[in-house]
């Protein structure tokens, strides 16, 4: 359904350093093509992905005629757009009757779970966190209206499972935590933020730490 595998000519929008398109572009035949707003991204996807054509543009302002990609798509970027209606609409624009336009993936920190109870302060604070940093917190939900109000039709959203097993390394561990230090910077003490990172490393290694963000894909056809 999301027309990726016959695709002759894909486009991802906020392509960043490439690694979705990348990823696409060893997977599938037809021609990539990324966009993202920051030129130094796009340098460092080309040198990792050269098959691809990196552009630097706007996603609200696509710098492509009318039908030009059979399939567009986007991750983790309609959080971060002050009008992801006007995205997805560009996005629609930019591709055939008939093509397909994707979000893979996009959070919604308000479904948040974490388990054990000491350690939901933590997803309190980091979505406000996020909400003052500019982002959306809550655009999983919003995902079908925001498709069908652009005018797609065969709208499709749902969302990505969960599943838990052994502890996360501890170099992904190290990254989790600086971004939560980053985020709650000014907003809990050191020991507070001490504490709380050892009831997590002391949850994940007892087997009883669950951590899940509803994430939602959508995906619509374009008339």
């Amino acid at each position: 359904m999301s027309g990726l595998p016959t695709a002759g000519r894909i486009l991802e929008v906020g392509s960043g350093t490439g690694v979705i398109t990348g990823e696409i572009s060893t997977r599938f035949r037809g021609s990539t093509f990324g966009l993202d707003i920051d030129p130094q991204a796009n340098a460092f996807a080309t040198a990792g992905d050269p098959q691809t054509c990196y552009v630097t543009g706007d996603g609200e302002r696509l710098p492509f005629p009318e039908a030009t990609f059979d399939t567009t798509l986007c991750h983790f970027l309609l959080m971060w757009v002050p009008d992801p209606g006007k995205i997805i609409s560009e996005m629609s624009r930019v591709t055939l009757p008939g093509g397909w336009v994707l979000a893979l993936a996009e959070p919604d920190y308000g479904g948040r779970i974490d388990y054990p109870k000491e350690l939901a302060e933590i997803g309190e604070l980091q979505t406000k966190a996020m909400a003052n940093q500019g982002s959306d917190p809550y655009i999983g939900r919003k995902m079908r209206d925001i498709f069908t109000r652009a005018g797609l039709l065969d709208v499709l959203v749902g969302v990505l499972g969960g599943e838990w097993t052994g502890p996360p390394s501890g170099e992904e561990l190290d990254s989790e935590w600086r971004t939560i230090g980053s985020d709650l910077h000014g907003t809990l003490s050191s020991q507070a933020l001490a504490t709380l990172r050892q009831t997590d490393l002391d949850a994940w290694h007892d087997g009883s730490r669950i951590l899940f963000v509803p994430t939602f894909y959508a995906y619509g056809r374009v008339a």
